[in-house]
């Protein structure tokens, strides 16, 4: 099944129906009064987040969904029927906003979240409300109120702990293959991984934690290059980044520090407040150098960066040192559930 995380769709409620002015009419019941009744409500349209799904392909090709409208109210007191609401099903961590306003509607996170898109309009009122001592044959009734109609925006935000993210072939995919069963597409090209990629590690019984892997970014995201920013948005709920240097890069004039640089600018241009999330260093690919001149790169690396958060060295090919990742990872997320 093909990945979509936007979608733009356009929702009509249903109107309500109109209330009736009618009058007994019987052969036996001179003067019967009013018996006009009620109109129905429209339908309305809501949408629930549903754990079953993780795509919003749906919504892609079906843009306009419309509720249908109630029934008129009717002589001899009958009220029109109510129309059926409309629920679109949406993964969780679906986001929807309001195209115009840009105001945010729903921030579906949980499984089984509801909330309302647009509201059903009211049935109008039937000339029997309107009778009275002194009014004793009223001709007022009330048409149904017009339903809602809202082009909305929608976005699938993944919910995960953790978020890896580097440059092209710095080996996220390869490290989540190592932690965890997902088994994204590894290969020797840059923009392997073309969607995001969730996978669950489990460092001990009832211990564990969901890890997103995104495609790479490179200098200049912001202005397109490469797959853009457009991935960026499943990090958000992240507790904890992991950014993957390779520090045995084939290009010998490739400069690491100047590339962990770069991605951190480019957070900062998609959102600050994703660039003020923490954010560790994992050293990538040690397995391609003696084990004492890793230590060393590493350490260099730190020093030139100035980094004074956790770092780690490992070689995600082989497994090595992904273990202690992994258990560091856990205890810091442990920490912040307490």
């Amino acid at each position: 099944m093909k990945f979509f995380d936007e979608a733009r769709i356009e929702v009509i409620a249903g109107n309500g129906g109109d209330g009736s002015a009618s009058f007994r009419r019987e052969k036996y019941v001179p003067r019967g009064g009013p018996d006009g009744g009620d109109g129905g409500r429209g339908g309305s349209i809501y949408a629930v987040a549903d754990a079953n799904l993780n795509t919003l392909i749906d919504y892609r090709y079906t843009r306009i969904f419309r509720a249908k409208s109630g029934e008129n109210g009717r002589g001899r007191d009958q009220y029109g029927k109510g129309a059926d609401d409309i629920v679109l099903r949406v993964p969780v961590g679906t986001v929807i906003r309001d195209a115009e306003s840009g105001e945010t509607l729903a921030d579906l996170a949980k499984d089984g979240e509801r909330a309302l898109l647009a509201r059903g309009g009211k049935g109008g009122i039937g000339n029997i409300h309107f009778k009275s001592s002194t009014n004793r044959a009223p001709r007022q009734f009330t048409r149904g109120e017009q339903g809602e109609t809202r082009n909305l925006e929608m976005e699938l935000r993944v919910l995960a702990d953790v978020g890896l993210l580097g440059m092209p072939n710095a080996g996220k995919s390869t490290l989540i293959r190592a932690v965890s069963s997902a088994r994204p597409k590894v290969a020797d090209y840059p923009f392997t991984t073309l969607q995001p990629n969730l996978g669950v590690v489990r460092v001990d019984v009832n211990r564990s934690f969901v890890m997103a892997d995104i495609p790479g970014l490179i200098e200049g995201a912001a202005e397109g290059a490469g797959l853009g920013h457009q991935f960026l948005r499943h990090l958000q709920r992240t507790k904890l980044l992991l950014h993957l240097v390779d520090m045995a890069p084939f290009d010998a004039s490739a400069d690491p520090a100047r590339e962990v640089r770069a991605i951190a600018s480019e957070l900062r241009k998609y959102d600050p407040a994703l660039a003020r999330k923490p954010r560790w260093l994992v050293f990538n690919k040690a397995d391609l150098l003696d084990p004492a001149e890793a230590k060393r790169r590493a350490t260099a690396l730190a020093k030139k960066l100035r980094w004074t958060k956790p770092w780690f060295v490992v070689s995600a090919i082989k497994s090595e040192g992904t273990r202690e990742l992994a258990f560091a990872v856990m205890e810091l997320l442990e920490s912040k559930r307490r």
